[in-house]
Order: structure tokens, then C-alpha cells, then sequence
């Protein structure tokens, strides 16, 4: 059985940065391409950013380019959402997500994986 857990979500100033962890329990994580998803009240759930099992290729919403890092560490089975310069639009449950895939490259939809979610909430 495979079990995502999340953490690393607060309550943030507008401007401030926050680094978000996933860790990936069961399975073999070097196979998976992890993705960041978010949901804002009333708000669909959007793809964030990707990451390919190798670490070589990742994958950004537009409007968090420049902003948020994705990256991971295969020794650990984490994920981490590096996020900075955040804004109160960035308000959001965050949800990480993994898929093994066979060959290097990132997931933007299908995920069998989820984890919980993890509250970032970013005043203005």
C-alpha cells in the first residue's frame, strides 16, 4: 500500500516562503513521477508543478514559474514544494500526488496516489 503524507503548511505573510514535504510511503518511489496539486474554496483542483522520477524534467502552472521549486530526493522518498515570493492567491489546500511511470517524464493528470493535503494560507 502505498501512503502519501504532506506537511509543511501555515499560515504565511504575503511575500514570505514556506517548503512543503512529501513524503512517499510503500512502493518504489523511484518510479514515480509526483506531482502538486491545490484547492482553494470554491476553486477546482489545479495541477502546481511535476517532477519526473529522475529529478531531470519538471512542470509549472504559469502563474507560479519563478516562484515555486519542485524537486526531489530519492534516498528519502520525498517531494519538496520550495515556495516563495507567496501571495494571498496562493491560498490553497495543497495535495501531493505520485504515479510510477516507465519512462522519465512528468505526470500533469492522472495520479493513483494522493495524499491528504496540507492547509498554505497566505495573508495579505
Amino acid at each position: 500500500q502505498v501512503k502519501l503524507v504532506e506537511s509543511g503548511g501555515r499560515l504565511v505573510q504575503a511575500g514570505d516562503s514556506l517548503t512543503l514535504s512529501c513524503e512517499v510511503r510503500g512502493g518504489d518511489f523511484r518510479t514515480y513521477s509526483v506531482g502538486w496539486f491545490r484547492q482553494a474554496p470554491g476553486n477546482e483542483r489545479e495541477f502546481v508543478a511535476g517532477i519526473s522520477r529522475s529529478g531531470g524534467y519538471t512542470f509549472y502552472l504559469d502563474s507560479v514559474e519563478g516562484r515555486f521549486t519542485i524537486s526531489r530526493d530519492n534516498t528519502r522518498n520525498t517531494a519538496l514544494l520550495k515556495m516563495l515570493s507567496l501571495r494571498p492567491e496562493d491560498t490553497a489546500v495543497y495535495y501531493c500526488a505520485a504515479e510510477s511511470t516507465h519512462s522519465d517524464y512528468v505526470v500533469r493528470s492522472t495520479f493513483d496516489h494522493w495524499g491528504q493535503g496540507t492547509q498554505v494560507t497566505v495573508s495579505s
